[in-house]
């Protein structure tokens, strides 16, 4: 899989709209977005174009897309997923996205992004109901639990985003033990648990052209 390489600040000023890419830094006053916020680019300040319906579709698309730190075929997996799925399929979509470990590892607040999360799970540091689980896109369920093992609890960035979990909160379907560096899923995301300016049904409708 092809990797970006760039700034992941780009895209924020991009998507016109702040990611929180970057964890700690993007409440920091060294967030580029805050200091930037027209698009990258010779042609980043330009004002005024009219974007079609088409665009507006592909925008958003790569905003959930980036979000959630995926390869343009990965998303569409999960899209491809949740349409398989009874209920509304741009809600679908979200909840699986929501349950990958990554996430559920920066939602718990044991990483300070997506990024750092799935970085984490890379490199073993976690348990999924005792075993180890080094999958990023692996899918939780009601009543897993989620814990960082016991060599990894004297790592600094853990212990430091626990600290910094405050200030986003946990999600109400999870549970933190913060103690024992450990968190259950105790049910599933619902569409209000999303917080985040999404249009999940521009998606559905880019996809199904």
């Amino acid at each position: 899989m092809s990797r970006y390489k760039d700034s992941v600040c780009r895209h924020c000023r991009r998507e016109n709209l702040k990611l929180y890419l970057k964890g700690d830094r993007c409440y920091s006053d060294k967030c580029a977005f805050d200091r930037r916020s027209y698009p990258p680019g010779e042609h980043g300040e330009r004002r005024g174009r009219k974007i079609s319906d088409y665009g507006i579709q592909l925008r958003e698309k790569q905003k959930v897309k980036r979000m959630y730190g995926l390869s343009e075929k990965q998303f569409h997996l999960f899209f491809e997923r949740a349409e398989g799925q009874r209920g509304v399929t741009g809600t679908n979509l979200l909840v699986l996205l929501e349950c990958r470990l990554d996430n559920v590892v920066y939602r718990l607040g044991f990483a300070n992004s997506r990024t750092q999360g799935r970085q984490f799970v890379l490199h073993n540091h976690f348990l999924v109901n005792g075993k180890k689980v080094n999958i990023p896109s692996f899918l939780v369920k009601r009543g897993d639990s989620v814990e960082v093992k016991e060599k990894s609890k004297k790592i600094a960035a853990i212990s430091d985003s626990l600290e910094a979990v405050v200030r986003r909160g946990i999600p109400q379907w999870l549970e933190l033990e913060k103690e024992k560096h450990k968190g259950v899923v105790t049910g599933f995301p619902v569409r209000e648990d999303l917080t985040m300016p999404i249009q999940e049904q521009l998606v559905v409708e880019l996809y199904s052209k």
